[in-house]
């Protein structure tokens, strides 16, 4: 029989103004071991291995090897790595201990994406003949979607802001999120702003005001895996991954319909999320507008609680920000304050790339 699969140990990185100063294996090291305590393991105790992050981050090739140190190289150990968010190392991880070929698995990844200008960096992303050439970096990508969205009469900036302060409050309740002067949104030159507000005047790219975009900072997390009986034994309330599937947008933006989100709607129905309801959802949002776009597509009421942990606009580590919503989302499983959650991590311009996967935890 094909064995469940739970996250029985999540840790990440705390507040992402404290990273800057440290290299990749240093912001790393202390999640690794943090994550692995949580179920008294090591990393050579795990069956399978699997890391994300990006070249084009670190600007060097293979750089990911230079954090291998963080789990030793001796005994030799099974390991593999995506160029990608986390977490798709996840869904890596999780189709290998799926077929069999072990019962547990270490998962991590990490972005220091202070070491250059993001916005500018990600253009790489984009269709190199049409629209790279020109460009569009990616907080003006994420104004045309917004404007696409007030343009349809879907949101207004009212509603945007409100979302920011949602999410601000919520990681205010949270041990490991930063303070907001701690995660300030970049202005337009790609340096921190003073702390905002939702009513903050200034755009950063009009409709986007600095409340409305996602902040530059450093970051990591990482999560086990355990088949079984043997995340039963590791946790006392492992999270069921109960489904999980990605999806891909068209690569051209001119052909997406930027109001909405058919990979993340497709990837949710094969995880099924749309079974039974969810209480909890961690939305992988960089910026207020998307979170429009996935409560629409994932069709989530209004007792569903969106993002408790403050999600990606309050602290969004590339490479890491998703794997931090699945991880967010199997705590407040292990926590006994959900039930049933949905966790969605995404990648690419105008969430071009969408996975979904439904966690939950064992009824009494």
């Amino acid at each position: 029989m094909t064995p469940d699969v739970a996250i029985v140990a999540y840790a990440r990185t705390g507040d992402p103004g404290a990273q800057a100063d440290l290299s990749e294996l240093e912001m790393l090291l202390p999640v690794l071991r943090e994550a692995l305590a949580q179920v008294d393991m090591a990393a050579s105790d795990t069956d399978f291995i699997c890391s994300g992050s990006s070249d084009y981050l670190a600007g060097r090739a293979f750089s990911f090897t230079m954090t291998l140190d963080g789990v030793g190289a001796w005994p030799p150990v099974s390991e593999s790595h995506v160029e990608m968010d986390g977490a798709w190392a996840l869904y890596e991880a999780w189709v290998r201990l799926r077929s069999g070929a072990g019962d547990t698995a270490l998962v991590y990844s990490y972005g220091k994406s202070t070491a250059g200008r993001p916005r500018d960096v990600l253009t790489r992303q984009l269709d190199p003949y049409y629209l790279a050439p020109l460009w569009p970096d990616a907080v003006s990508l994420a104004a045309l979607q917004a404007r696409a969205l007030l343009d349809a009469g879907l949101t207004d900036e009212a509603r945007l802001a409100a979302i920011a302060a949602r999410a601000r409050e919520n990681a205010a309740a949270c041990d490991h999120a930063g303070t907001p002067e701690s995660t300030a949104a970049p202005d337009n030159a790609g340096t921190p702003d003073t702390p905002d507000t939702p009513d903050t005047p200034d755009y950063v790219v009009p409709p986007l005001r600095a409340h409305d975009v996602p902040p530059v900072g450093d970051g990591a997390a990482a999560v086990v895996l355990a088949t079984g009986d043997t995340a039963r034994r590791l946790s006392p309330r492992p999270a069921w991954i109960r489904g999980i599937d990605h999806r891909v947008e068209a690569h051209a933006l001119g052909v997406r319909d930027l109001t909405d989100s058919p990979s993340t709607r497709l990837a949710a129905e094969r995880a099924g999320a749309f079974d039974r309801p969810v209480d909890t959802a961690e939305l992988h949002a960089p910026f207020t507008s998307q979170e429009v776009v996935l409560r629409r597509a994932l069709r989530l009421g209004g007792t569903v609680r969106v993002n408790p942990s403050g999600g990606a606009l309050v602290d969004n580590p590339l490479m890491a920000a998703g794997l931090i919503r699945l991880g967010e989302a199997a705590a407040r499983v292990h926590r006994g304050e959900s039930d049933r959650a949905l966790a969605h991590a995404t990648s690419g311009p105008c969430l071009q790339q969408n996975l979904v996967a439904v966690l939950e935890g064992d009824t009494p």
